[in-house]
């Protein structure tokens, strides 16, 4: 838990009382990759940290798999459409490599939300750098050519490093041959 709880400082300043009872409701898990953390038609119910790994989460289309979002070390995740109504999720998060995850049940992060202020103030700078991020994929689809996207892609070596064309293609909106089209012409 060493590495979560260096992220948690380098986000709010927490006492060790309100740390401990933070991490009493946090458990770890090793997902291997290729395994399934959350299938489509689930309903959420936990909170995951990402120690180590990797994840995805796709959905199916014409019996096809379709990327929408791979995220890395040192970032949360959740079926977010899912966990807080408490509907069916319409995505699959899966491992994209060994993984090493905290995961916090929706029951005791709401506890946490409810007993410890500061704890509060980190989930909302969690969440507020997550719509962020989705705000500039959003905003990315819209303004660039899917070769300016991929530009942007290059920015972080652990995209491309770690996950398969296939699925980059998918994060980016276009085919595999598309894909290999624009990295032909950056080299």
């Amino acid at each position: 838990m060493e590495e979560f709880i260096r992220f948690i400082k380098t986000i709010i300043w927490i006492d060790d009382s309100d740390l401990q009872l933070v991490l009493s409701r946090c458990t770890e898990r090793q997902i291997p990759k290729g395994k399934t953390i959350l299938r489509k038609g689930q309903i959420a119910k936990q909170y995951f940290f990402i120690v180590s790994g990797g994840v995805r989460f796709f959905y199916d289309r014409n019996d096809q798999e379709n990327t929408t979002w791979v995220t890395f070390k040192n970032e949360f995740f959740t079926e977010i459409s899912s966990l807080h109504p408490q509907k069916p999720s319409r995505f699959t998060i899966e491992a994209i490599e060994d993984s090493k995850l905290v995961v916090i049940d929706k029951k005791d992060m709401d506890f946490l939300y409810s007993h410890v202020p500061v704890w509060e103030e980190f989930g909302r700078k969690i969440w507020e750098a997550m719509s962020v991020r989705m705000i500039d994929q959003i905003l990315n689809f819209q303004t660039l050519s899917a070769e300016e996207r991929y530009l942007k892609f290059m920015s972080n070596p652990e995209f491309l490093q770690k996950v398969p064309i296939k699925q980059l293609a998918a994060v980016l909106g276009i085919t595999p041959n598309a894909l290999s089209r624009i990295r032909k012409n950056i080299r």
